[in-house]
Parts: C-alpha cells; structure tokens; sequence
C-alpha cells in the first residue's frame, strides 16, 4: 500500500466518527433542541463499548453497549431539557462533565488493557483493485454505516411525512402543538438518535480509531461535531464535507509532526480546533444564511399549554 492510499484510509478513519455524531446532533437540531453534550455522549458510549467488547471479547456487542450507553444519557438530558425545561446550554454542559467524570470512573480498571478492534472488512478481488480497492471495499464497518445513516437522515428530513414533522417542530413548536403534534413525542425520540449515534462515534474510537480506553479520548471531537452542523448549515450532505475536511486537518497535523516541521507540536495539534474557530468565523459574516438555515425554535424550550 502506498503512502498516498494509506494518507486517505487514515483520514477515513479519523472521519468516521466526527461524521456519525455530527448527523445524530443535526436531527437533534432540527427538531428544536440544542443538546451540548455530545462531547459526554461520545466519551461514554466509547468507554462503555471498550468494557463490554474486553469482557465479552465480542466488539460487535461493545457497538451496541456504546449505543445504548449514548442513548440512556441523552434520556437523561431529555428528561431535563424537555419534560423539566430546563435550560438547554446549560444541561448540554453539565452532561458533557458528568459523561466526563462517569467515563473515568467506568474505565479505571481498563487503562491500558488491549481490548478488540472490529476487523476491516476484505472482500476478494474488489479489495485488491488498485488504489480504490481498499479506499472502497476494504473500511472497517462503521464507515459504511456512517454513509448509510447520512443517506438515511437526508431521506427522512427530506422525503418523508415524519421528517417534514420534525422540521416543522424545529421551525416553530407552537404551531406544530397547535395542529395536534406531539412536539414532546418527537424531540425525545430525536435526542435519543442523537445520543444513540454520539455512542456509536465513541464506540469507533475505542474499537476502531484506536482500539484501547484512554481517558477522556475524545479529545474534544463532540465540540468539533457541534461545529459541524452550523458548518454544514444544518444539511446532510455537507456534513459529510465537513467531517472529511476536519478529518484531514487532523491527520494532516500528525504527519507534520511525524516529518520534523520546525513548528511546535502544541501548535501543531490545536490544527484541527482553530480551524474549526475560522470556519464559525467565516460562516458567522454571512449572516443572512444562517438565520435562513437555523430552525427557528433552536434551543427554546417547549412547555404545552393544554
């Protein structure tokens, strides 16, 4: 395999998962709400999916352990944000320091341990295919899932009777209630998602991006899927742009360190969050394009009169 091919493999990688919660948190958007606390999802659904596939040696149930494990949390911000109304930033935070704090406690004991890596897949011939084959037939299988699901999301926002509903909700909640939909209903299902699919993110850091717990090993990967979907202006398929520019930035950073730039490693590794700061900057100018773009109920709580 050539340096090039594996630059674009390891950018793929690295991609994944800022790609999966960055598409959970959009439909968690649309619907109205503003949930901070990817950050905290991400790191307990990689810790918990690290523990389950070290005891069962099955990483495929450490998958559906990240999965749940992001999902329960983000129950618990619904529970609060939503049923309570609470404030959302504020409750978003808290819930990226208890995701935080509980990931620690959770894997003391497994700093260190090798856990299981979910295996590439390899399909004959197609793998083999010169410069494409591995690029497209031979990615662990959550890369194909975070495709699937953006294809997925793009067709239910857009295509489907439940998706213009939660539009709708996230455009204003008043109306939506007024004409007898559920708005509770759909934002906990949409939190949930989200959650479900920031556990998933964290669940490739610790079985694929690098199959070992560290502690607080998403490295702020949650704030940088955050940016993402103001970044992609709350559509679909920019994330996916988005995600593979920031994945790169990333990668890009690691392989100037490795080549000895005269530039410090400090610097060199804050690459990807001051990107991530020029972007908002940039997109901030436009001010007419994001009021256009942003669900009008973005963040305000929804209490029903009746």
């Amino acid at each position: 395999m050539d340096i090039f091919q594996s630059v674009l493999l390891t950018i793929a990688t690295a991609s994944t998962p800022l790609l999966i919660a960055a598409i959970g948190e959009l439909v968690v958007e649309r619907s109205g709400v503003l949930n901070l606390g990817v950050e905290g999802m991400m790191v307990i659904g990689a810790v918990c999916a690290f523990a389950a596939s070290y005891l069962t040696g099955n990483p495929w149930i450490g998958v559906l352990a990240g999965i749940l494990a992001g999902a329960v949390l983000s129950l618990l911000f619904g529970v609060l944000a939503l049923s309570f109304a609470t404030n959302q930033v504020a409750t978003g935070l808290s819930l990226t320091l208890l995701g935080i704090g509980l990931s620690g406690m959770i894997g003391e004991d497994l700093v260190g341990r090798a856990g299981e890596r979910l295996p590439n897949l390899d399909i004959p011939v197609l793998t083999d295919i010169p410069v494409i084959g591995r690029l497209l037939f031979g990615q662990d299988p959550l890369f194909y899932v975070s495709i699937a699901l953006t294809a997925a999301v793009m067709w239910f926002l857009f295509r489907t009777r439940t998706g213009l509903t939660l539009r709708a909700i996230g455009d204003n909640h008043k109306s939506a209630h007024a004409l007898g939909i559920s708005v509770l209903k759909y934002r906990y299902l949409a939190v949930m998602f989200g959650g479900a699919c920031a556990g998933l993110a964290g669940a490739h850091l610790s079985l694929v991006y690098t199959p070992q717990w560290v502690e607080n090993m998403t490295a702020g990967r949650g704030w940088i899927a955050l940016a993402l979907v103001v970044f992609a202006s709350w559509r679909p398929w920019r994330v996916i742009g988005g995600a593979y520019l920031f994945g790169a930035v990333t990668i890009g950073q690691l392989h100037a360190q490795a080549l000895g730039f005269g530039i410090p490693s400090q610097l060199l590794s804050s690459l990807p969050y001051l990107a991530t700061i020029v972007v908002l900057v940039l997109i901030s100018r436009d001010r007419r394009l994001t009021v256009m773009n942003t669900p009008a109920s973005l963040a305000q709580p929804f209490v029903p009169d009746r």
